[in-house]
């Protein structure tokens, strides 16, 4: 199946995403430029991305002594993603980019993910090149940044240390001002790294010319020792190998080691490293510690970094999507052609017909639903969320401010909700396989194990809902969750004039109710432990509200449009809506109810009891 229709509906007939072509900045753009992209990234994807899928999967990295190793088939598809331009995609004409909008991009990177998860798009990458545009100073843009936009360089993020994870104010990996001034102008101040940094992915590999570290570590203060907390915490670029200020390669190894290769349940294209900082192995000038370059401010490590998270939580998100898309459309394909069982008549089952293919059976079909309901509606939520960046950087002002509130509402539930969900749909897909489904002739099995991580990647469920229900609804007085709520209600009041939809709108508006209630509930007491304690069932319920707001919405849009879409848009859509409203939304009674009645059952019961 192609993922192309469900792009095309949820972008120009939902999100109006042509409309953007008439906005200074998108004015040489039209639907036309936006669909030659989404050609090219297909072809690129299914030429080669896919095929190697299951390659990449077997053949995991591996270190020879000097170097990792990866298959032939990877360095062939980072090159034909980087020669394509997708790198710099949405970058200014002036970068080297084709200004093309954010969601346009986002949704052309849907088809490399669909692909192969593994084999990656680059997605930290750009975000460290990102980070650098706004947070770097002029000589760290033209040397890191345009570098890595441009294919020559990649880039990562080392925020986790092996003894904090993701406790970042207990880091340890330390920065001490550098004593020589070699090439301390041209990149900003220098200082010598020390440290142990893990789980970082693309950390060692042969696939760039160089690899860009963004490293969080603490300054000592006067008295030698680091400062309590994540107000210490500064942010570095710290080079694979020594560049200088004209961008090119000086031949000098820096001081980063890789000290070993993480094996994962999924993503095993990528390679995943524990890499130390400062150990010796390659010292520069005959010194200790890995040369790296401020960036921004000291002490503000931890802003700049964010700028790079949060972008990444919502490329992880979409990760999550279209693995859980690959899933669906895999199930789907199975059950229109396995021929197994037979249908149940008024006086039972009939042996002596012929089998009946599974996708008539109610339960495959139920199965089927629940997928197409988890994966689409998750894609248009990231997809919804591309657009608030496109309004966040080219609306006007109050627009623009809106879009922002929302995004830092939303962004937990764009990452957490397909991490949880679309991996409950990889599981479907392989019941719905059967015994075949756990064993590797078909592919649901890898499927669920790469999605797996992405409950994890950039902060578990604990951290986004904590970040949802501690920070984001209460920020600026509540202002995001209102602006939310009112987006809904007039989705609310749109649906309910219409009598195809008028029963979802009433509940809808309902779970709305709810969700408000409960956030005001939970923190009747002013006390976080309250709060917190049930801060996931808290977030379960408000992406559940949230996601049932989204399918509505594209109800709306399924109905208004002209007579020439299939029954794929309108009855599939409508029944994707049924079955959401009918068998998801009435489970956040269960998870609301122990938030709001700060039930402590689990942060209280003591440890021996386990």
């Amino acid at each position: 199946m192609s993922l192309r229709p469900t792009l095309d509906f949820l972008l120009y007939q939902w999100l109006g995403a042509e409309s953007l072509t008439q906005r200074e900045r998108f004015v040489d753009h039209s639907r036309e430029t936006f669909d030659a992209v989404f050609d090219t990234c297909e072809r690129i994807a299914r030429e080669k991305y896919a095929p190697f899928n299951r390659l990449v999967d077997t053949q995991e990295p591996h270190f020879d002594g000097e170097k990792v190793i990866l298959p032939q088939a990877t360095h062939e598809a980072n090159r034909a993603y980087a020669e394509s331009g997708m790198l710099s995609a949405a970058q200014d004409y002036d970068e080297g980019g084709m200004q093309l909008p954010y969601t346009i991009e986002a949704a052309a990177n849907c088809f490399f993910a669909m692909a192969s998860v593994s084999m990656g798009s680059s997605l930290l990458t750009k975000g460290n090149a990102n980070l650098l545009l706004v947070h770097g100073t002029e000589a760290q843009k033209e040397v890191f940044a345009r570098n890595e936009f441009a294919g020559r360089f990649s880039g990562t993020m080392c925020l986790s240390e092996p003894e904090a994870g993701s406790s970042l104010s207990d880091i340890t990996t330390r920065a001490v001002p550098d004593g020589d001034d070699f090439e301390a102008e041209a990149l900003g101040p220098r200082y010598r790294i020390k440290g142990n940094k893990m789980w970082i992915s693309a950390g060692e590999h042969e696939l760039t010319e160089n690899i860009i570290h963004l490293v969080l570590a603490k300054i000592p203060g006067p008295d030698g020792k680091l400062i309590p907390g994540t107000r210490g915490i500064s942010l570095f670029i710290v080079p694979k190998k020594m560049v200088g200020s004209d961008g090119q390669l000086t031949g000098v190894r820096n001081d980063v080691a890789l000290a070993g290769l993480n094996h994962k349940l999924g993503w095993r294209g990528t390679t995943n490293t524990l890499l130390n900082f400062g150990e010796g192995k390659y010292p520069v000038n005959d010194k200790a510690g890995a040369v790296g370059y401020l960036v921004g401010k000291p002490h503000e490590g931890l802003r700049c970094m964010f700028h790079m998270m949060n972008e990444a939580r919502i490329g992880v998100g979409t990760a999550a999507v279209m693995l859980g898309m690959a899933g669906y459309y895999a199930s789907l394909d199975y059950a229109k052609n396995r021929p197994q069982g037979r249908p149940v008549g008024p006086g039972g089952k009939d042996a002596a017909q012929p089998q009946v293919r599974i996708i008539e059976h109610a339960d495959v079909k139920r199965m089927l639903l629940a997928q197409k309901s988890y994966c689409e509606g998750a894609l248009a939520l990231e997809l919804y969320c591309a657009r608030l960046v496109d309004e966040q950087h080219t609306a006007e002002a109050a627009t623009a401010d809106e879009a922002r509130l929302l995004l830092e509402v939303l962004t937990p539930i764009a990452k957490s909700w397909p991490s949880e969900w679309c991996l409950e749909a990889n599981s479907l897909a392989i019941q719905i396989h059967g015994g075949y489904g756990y064993t590797r002739d078909f592919p649901v099995e890898q499927y669920w194990r790469d999605n797996r991580l992405n409950m994890i990647h950039e902060g578990t469920h604990g951290i986004q809902a904590t970040d949802l229900l501690g920070r984001k609804v209460l920020m600026e007085g509540g202002k995001g969750l209102q602006l939310l709520a009112a987006r809904i209600n007039n989705t609310v009041e749109r649906a309910i004039q219409m009598p195809e939809l008028a029963a979802y709108a009433n509940a809808l508006s309902k779970a709305l109710q709810q969700v408000g209630a409960t956030t005001k509930a939970a923190w009747a007491t002013g006390n976080p432990l309250d709060a917190l304690a049930n801060a996931v069932p808290y977030m379960q319920g408000f992406g559940h509200t949230v996601l049932a707001w989204i399918w509505l919405d594209v109800a709306l849009a399924a109905l208004q449009a002209d007579a020439t879409n299939s029954i794929a848009v309108t009855a599939g859509k409508l029944g994707a809506v049924r079955y959401f409203y009918h068998y998801e939304l009435p489970k956040i009674d269960a998870w609301l109810k122990v938030v709001a009645s700060r039930d402590l059952t689990c942060a209280e019961l003591p440890e021996e009891a386990f």
